[in-house]
């Protein structure tokens, strides 16, 4: 089978297939080889690899990882490339086709064989409406996979990697930052798909932690509060939490604890670091 990460390669595939992009997918497919490639070299994938490709499209980077991986399992949602993506990737003998929703799957009976290979790996080009679901949803089954290679938009790549008092800062910086080390490895702008997305992409890499960076003896507090700072980010610490539902604290129990953190009553949310949220949570536990 023919490289399909050239223009002409996709255009030809979709034309024998009559398919079109499906926007309620969030469908744009990757026409360049050399970002293709470097996805590939990024997630650096090898014989004693296992494999999660989420939404392999018409098979363009599955090929590579087939040539790569020990093994690969893509998941698709869409039903209508499944008869491409079995013509497409007809000659890999260590590949897994699912026609399944990422997130109705059971990640534990889908990687069974995980325990065969050296590591398990996640590869996926995310569209912009599920990307933070996926992720989440990898990141909290606590399934030990080594790393997390996606390609998302760049603004949901800002805010996972941003840092306490900046404008990107939030919920998401902090949870993808509990689980997981986040890099960027490559820029990708909007001519590199088809159709072009209105919107520059990046290629980010997730090295999952073994031992989290921190440690708060209630995680499920932990990340209430950390929701809790954010729910109403422009309020102080303090309102934004004894505002918030998922929380049955009182403004006295929130003040002390914020005073015994070391810091003034009117700190926000987006001042604190992950290892402050996580003491501020053991006080409040204790």
């Amino acid at each position: 089978m023919a490289d399909l990460g050239n223009p002409s390669a996709t255009g030809a595939v979709l034309e024998k297939y009559g398919i079109r992009a499906q926007k309620k997918y969030g469908q744009n497919f990757l026409i360049d080889q050399n970002i293709l490639e470097k996805i590939a070299q990024t997630s650096q994938i090898g014989k004693d690899d296992l494999v999660l490709e989420i939404g392999p499209g018409l098979g363009a980077l599955t090929q590579i990882l087939c040539e790569r991986a020990g093994r690969v399992i893509a998941v698709e949602i869409d039903k209508k490339l499944i008869p491409v993506l079995e013509e497409t990737l007809s000659g890999y003998d260590n590949l897994s086709l699912i026609n399944e929703d990422i997130l109705k799957c059971d990640l534990k009976d889908l990687l069974k064989e995980g325990d065969r290979y050296g590591s398990v790996k996640v590869v996926a080009n995310l569209p912009y409406y599920i990307t933070t679901p996926v992720l989440m949803f990898l990141l909290e089954s606590r399934y030990p996979f080594e790393s997390v290679t996606v390609m998302i938009q760049k603004e949901v790549a800002d805010r996972i990697k941003a840092g306490p008092s900046t404008k990107d800062y939030g919920s998401l910086s902090l949870a993808v930052q509990y689980y997981s080390q986040p890099v960027v490895a490559l820029q990708v702008p909007p001519s590199c798909f088809i159709p072009r997305p209105g919107v520059g992409s990046v290629v980010l890499k997730l090295g999952i932690y073994r031992e989290k960076p921190v440690e708060a003896k209630d995680e499920e507090l932990l990340f209430r509060l950390i929701r809790g700072s954010f729910n109403q980010r422009r309020k102080t610490l303090v309102n934004g939490l004894k505002n918030y539902a998922g929380l049955d604290l009182s403004k006295e129990q929130i003040e002390s604890a914020i005073e015994k953190l070391g810091k003034k009553p009117s700190v926000r949310g987006e001042e604190l670091t992950l290892s402050e949220f996580a003491e501020l949570a053991d006080i409040l536990t204790s």
